[in-house]
């Protein structure tokens, strides 16, 4: 259980800050983070389990950057489950977690100890900007032959959802709009929310499953469907729109219901 949590705590953390460090305001968060997830484990006795993390967190960024395709295509993020399922599941309890080896908390989910407290937290860093990663390369291995009536640089539906459009580069060949004058009101740029709504739908997946609250659940999701069916409707004829919009979203409903799968296996089996 603790090498499935250190492992999917150090490459949430390692994303989120890449999600929105540059340079090397990346590296001094990336070195403060792994300072921190090393006294953790000095604590807790697992820093052998630490250093794992911290190294897989390092190869994850190098097989997934946020820019151009990734390498290894999607397999990164199903070792990066099969890591985590093993971690629980193959690897027997720990009887001791060092200085943090206290009595364990009564939470709605179970009796919390430290191993557990790590996975827990690990899985809800992995659903925020990991979840994107994730859904990102899978969009991009299924790219390779974009509908009809989307353009290379066109944000599919799926994508706009769940944030991953980079900002359009600027094409030297195409003149850009005249600058506005003091006196003219500013272009509206519109409410960019996507960015947020797939780590915040994974959250609610995962809180909703842990709470056994299917009927809201099935609601929730049914709901979504609903919202983008006028843009799904206008599809061309080869439904590459709906296609896109429906890897996007099962993929992330995926990831939130398997870190739910995960906790609730941590809980029946630690």
């Amino acid at each position: 259980m603790i090498v499935a949590g250190f492992v999917l705590l150090a490459v949430g953390l390692a994303d989120v800050l890449r999600g929105f460090l540059r340079g090397r305001a990346f590296w001094i968060g990336a070195g403060i983070a792994a300072a921190l997830l090393l006294a953790l484990s000095v604590f807790g006795d697992a820093v052998p389990f630490a250093l794992l993390g911290i190294a897989l967190a390092a190869l994850w960024t190098w097989l997934l950057p946020l820019e151009g395709r990734p390498r290894l295509s999607f397999w990164p993020a199903v070792l990066l489950a099969l890591v985590a399922v093993g971690g629980v599941a193959l690897l027997p309890a720990r009887t001791s977690a060092g200085l943090l080896s206290g009595a364990p908390l009564p939470t709605p989910i179970g009796r919390v100890g430290f191993d557990l407290a790590v996975l827990a937290v690990g899985v809800f860093v992995v659903l925020l900007e990991t979840g994107n990663v994730i859904v990102r390369a899978a969009l991009l291995g299924e790219r390779a032959a974009l509908p009809a009536d989307i353009e290379p640089g066109q944000a599919s539906p799926a994508e706009a959802v769940h944030g991953l459009v980079p900002a359009p580069a600027l094409d030297p060949g195409v003149p850009t709009a005249p600058t506005p004058s003091l006196h003219a009101p500013a272009p509206d740029p519109g409410f960019r929310g996507g960015r947020l709504i797939g780590p915040l739908e994974r959250v609610i997946v995962l809180l909703l499953t842990l709470f056994a609250a299917y009927p809201l659940l099935a609601a929730m999701l049914a709901a979504k469907g609903i919202v983008r069916f006028p843009e799904i409707s206008r599809d061309g004829a080869n439904g590459g729109r709906a296609e896109y919009f429906l890897v996007g979203s099962l993929v992330s409903w995926v990831v939130a219901l398997g870190g739910a799968l995960l906790l609730w296996w941590a809980t029946h089996t630690g």
